[in-house]
């Protein structure tokens, strides 16, 4: 059996200081979304850490300065994930900010090819308050991210499920 190819992305945690997180909505096949942190795939001979900075300036405009720490690794199997590919592997990093209003450099139209229909700062609150019919990615956010703000970065990545 051949190993499993999976797509490596880097993800930000971007909390402003009202402890909301942000997060962009992706328009999936058949109407549903699901709200992921911004951030995306790590290109050939790029570090993780390089994604990291591309990403979070294309899509919501934040440059982010210095090495943030790496909090959650998550990786899974699907092969409906994205075509050429049976899964992913998702790092990511916590980044404090000032709310902002996202505008990367992409425009409307490359952020729609991406998926990408919404951004929006959310609460623990809201997180945990919502009903539906939209996703989270990680499907229980709210557990890792509580967490994550109430204890601060762990020494060392926490593995999460899907």
């Amino acid at each position: 059996m051949p190993p499993l190819k999976l797509r490596h992305a880097a993800r930000g945690l971007v909390v402003d200081e009202q402890e909301r997180i942000l997060l962009c909505r992706f328009q999936l096949d058949g109407g549903l979304g699901v709200w992921s942190t911004p951030g995306g795939g790590v290109e050939p001979g790029e570090s993780v850490r390089e994604a990291l900075h591309r990403e979070l300036l294309e899509e919501i405009g934040l440059v982010v300065e210095g090495e943030p720490p790496h909090v959650w690794h998550r990786k899974f199997v699907d092969a409906g994930y994205a075509p050429g590919y049976d899964g992913a592997a998702h790092d990511y990093f916590f980044i404090r900010t000032r709310a902002f209003t996202p505008a990367g450099t992409m425009s409307a139209e490359e952020l729609a090819a991406e998926g990408i229909s919404g951004f929006r700062w959310w609460s623990l609150a809201e997180l945990a308050g919502h009903r539906g019919p939209d996703l989270f990615a990680p499907r229980d956010l709210v557990t890792p991210l509580t967490a994550l703000l109430t204890d601060g970065a762990p020494e060392r990545p926490v593995i999460l499920g899907r």
